[in-house]
């Protein structure tokens, strides 16, 4: 359940990156006198209004803003070149049921329609605050453009709040207060212009004026705001490649302020050249000069060929890899490889492949590397020897141009498997944060502790794995808060389970994967599955190693643990089912329609959209619509949020397998609750074909 929460424990790691970044890396915006502005909504924008810049492409933006009555922390991605998405958490004095803390979250799309060229400036377009409260609601369309390399402007038109001054237009429908799209105000009743301009007046301070015509009118009648003038005024100070703060004065009455990390996925935390530098290709004797070396005869040794596994696998051991099992030729080799330690599987293809070139007698000239997935074959790519020897030292498109990626044998005719690999125990000790889901009436809370988790495999495919859990400090035995859903409950019961933090077991599990087929895979989990249910899922997966379409099936028997997360079970049992079709858009977009039975026992559809960069950052969305009605369900009307990956090796500079991941959702409810299975088979699989390492593939000679 560490995915239902998480926010606060995202902003400190990104802190702790930014920091790290800043000694590092090379801010590319420095060739440009003029960066971009984040305003106090954490998107684009100067002070409360919008601009028509984006950020970076996969650029990751985390602000606090606030004055005294009102405080934001915003999370702000680049989701896509033109496309901006923002998740926002607020707190507004007064603004609550009977004058009460306001305790708010929000999400915002900022959609740029043309780039500034020559003359023409850019344009974009924008939503604000789109589902529940509308606190922050607003769309509108703006212009910018540069007109020196200091000085930069904007114009536009907004609605809701950011046209609230304007006369007009007819009167604007009340938004959705039960946490649903509010599409049915949007570009509608007053409006209003706005208009910004932006002075660079140093390289390190930027000053900034506005004009508004939001008039704060909730505010006003909650705590007296004074809307004396529509100009807001505020100033930038950049601290370093990656860290701003700035000062504003609101409508001549309030004075508030902002810190800002912008995190470019592109410049790593830590310097390049920390990774472990990979063993130098040996390159063959020509034919003409020494055919001798080119004669098969030792393919007649019956020591050669456990000497030459030998002394693969141990190369590939110190290299990170694990070497299962080989087939071996007088002219082929085919390793089949578990990656155990690079986040791209072609670098590890590149690594093998070298290694081999040192071990293999002269006459062998096909390399194939087959990535092992939790014991499954999942995908080889085979290489002629020559190509590894004329390209080593060449662009990575160079040998993607000659390398064959297929289909990898299902069975192990042939193969040797490499003595002592099975059984294997893999096991390990983290600190652990969990936090209360977001919610807006009572205060956060958190435990801090440590898990020790691991992993026993028997033999290719069949793995246990498990993990404690001890709780260190924190306060989420004191949270008072309790479920009041009139359905029954599936995951609103977590505030419960998080109240019993002491030696708890989050999973443990007997899993089992399979090849039935070509092109078809299979699990079958059995155990305590998650922190709230055990029992049996059971899943098949077809996905072509070419196939940019994959279709899957899943089905979960499932019982609710008990809320100390021992051995003991509740009552309440169910049978889950989806059909699944995932499709790899490119560019790392990768969408998922999932249709089914959920644990609610209500029936309806999820689809998601993930976007991960060549650098392994992850972010993706997801909504879910079941026959549950918005009312049953709760605030939010439906399941939704946004989800984020980074990569340990961003921070460390290291080679890494292990990653840092939060999820981010307005509300948990029990409507569209799905059982958290670890390993499901498209995640285990799409790395390791060929449209993920495509995507990788420019690590391959790293």
């Amino acid at each position: 359940m560490k995915r239902i929460t998480g926010g606060i424990a995202s902003a400190a790691l990104l802190a702790g990156m930014g920091f790290a970044q800043a000694a590092h890396a090379q801010d590319q915006r420095a060739q440009n006198q003029l960066a971009w502005s984040i305003g106090t909504l954490g998107a684009p924008g100067v002070i409360d209004t919008p601009t028509a810049e984006t950020f970076r492409d996969g650029e990751l933006v985390a602000s606090v803003s606030g004055y005294s009555d009102s405080q934001r922390g915003n999370f702000s991605f680049q989701m896509f070149p033109r496309l901006t998405a923002t998740l926002r958490f607020s707190r507004e004095k007064g603004l609550g049921v009977g004058g009460d803390t306001l305790k708010d979250r929000s999400f915002d799309l900022h959609l740029q329609l043309l780039k500034e060229k020559g003359w023409r400036p850019a344009f974009a377009v924008g939503l604000r605050d789109m589902f529940g409260d509308g606190v922050y609601a607003s769309e509108y369309v703006v212009a910018t453009k540069t007109f020196t390399p200091r000085l930069r402007a904007s114009v536009g038109w907004g609605w809701g709040r950011l046209g609230s001054g304007g006369s007009g237009g007819g009167t604007r429908p009340a938004p959705s207060l039960s946490g649903g799209l509010n599409n049915d105000t949007w570009f509608k009743g007053p409006s209003a212009p706005f208009a910004s301009v932006i002075w660079q007046a140093t390289d390190k301070i930027a000053l900034k004026a506005e004009y508004s015509d939001d008039d704060y009118a909730a505010e006003t009648a909650a705590n007296g705001f004074d809307n004396k003038t529509p100009l807001n005024f505020g100033v930038d100070y950049k601290i370093n490649q990656i860290a701003s703060v700035s000062g504003y004065v609101l409508h001549g009455s309030k004075v508030g302020f902002q810190f800002n990390i912008a995190l470019d996925p592109r410049q790593p935390a830590a310097p390049s050249g920390l990774e472990r530098a990979p063993v130098p290709v040996a390159p063959r004797p020509s034919r003409a000069s020494n055919p001798q070396a080119y004669a098969t005869d030792w393919a007649q040794d019956p020591t050669a060929r456990p000497a030459i596994q030998k002394s693969i696998g141990d190369a590939l051991m110190k290299d990170g890899q694990v070497l299962e099992a080989m087939k071996l030729s007088p002219t082929s080799a085919d390793l089949r490889i578990s990656n155990e330690t690079y986040r791209a599987n072609p670098q590890a293809i590149g690594h093998a492949a070298r290694i081999a070139s040192r071990a293999l007698p002269a006459s062998v000239e096909t390399i194939k590397v087959t990535l092992m997935e939790r014991g499954m074959p999942a995908s080889t790519t085979t290489l002629k020897r020559a190509d590894i020897e004329r390209l080593e030292n060449g662009p990575s498109t160079k040998i993607a141009a000659v390398a064959q990626i297929g289909e990898s044998e299902r069975g192990n005719r042939g193969f040797t498997q490499t003595p002592g690999v099975y059984p294997r125990l893999m096991w390990g000790i983290a600190p652990y944060l969990e936090l209360s889901p977001f919610d807006p009436v009572e205060d956060l809370h958190a435990d801090l502790g440590v898990t020790l988790s691991g992993r026993y495999e028997f033999a290719p495919g069949l793995v246990v794995a498990g993990a404690l859990r001890q709780k260190a400090i924190g306060n989420l035995d004191d949270n008072p808060k309790t479920s009041t859903s009139t359905v029954q409950h599936v995951r609103t019961d977590i505030y419960e389970y998080q109240k019993h933090g002491d030696l708890t077991i989050p999973y443990l599990t007997f899993a089992a994967y399979g090849r039935p087929a070509d092109n078809l895979y299979s699990r079958v989990t059995v155990g305590l599955l998650e922190q709230m249910y055990g029992g049996v899922s059971g899943e098949l997966l077809w996905k072509p190693v070419d196939s940019r379409l994959a279709l899957g099936a899943e089905v979960n028997l499932v019982k609710q643990r008990d809320f100390d997360q021992h051995f003991s079970f509740r009552d309440y049992s169910t049978t889950t089912a989806f059909v699944s079709a995932y499709y790899d858009f490119g560019n790392g977009l990768t969408g998922e329609l999932d249709v089914g039975r959920y644990l609610a026992r209500d029936f309806g559809a999820t689809i998601s959209l993930d976007r991960e960069l060549a650098n392994g950052w992850k972010v993706g969305a997801w909504a879910t619509l079941t026959d549950m009605s918005g009312s049953d369900f709760g605030p939010g009307k439906f399941d939704k949020g946004v989800r984020l990956t980074i990569p340990l090796g961003y921070a460390t500079g290291m080679p890494s397998l292990k990653s840092f991941s939060t999820t981010l959702r307005p509300y948990v409810g029990d409507g569209g609750a799905r059982v958290d299975v670890q390993g499901r088979l498209y995640e285990t699989l799409d790395g390791s074909q060929q449209g993920g390492l495509y995507r990788d593939w420019g690590r391959f000679w790293r």
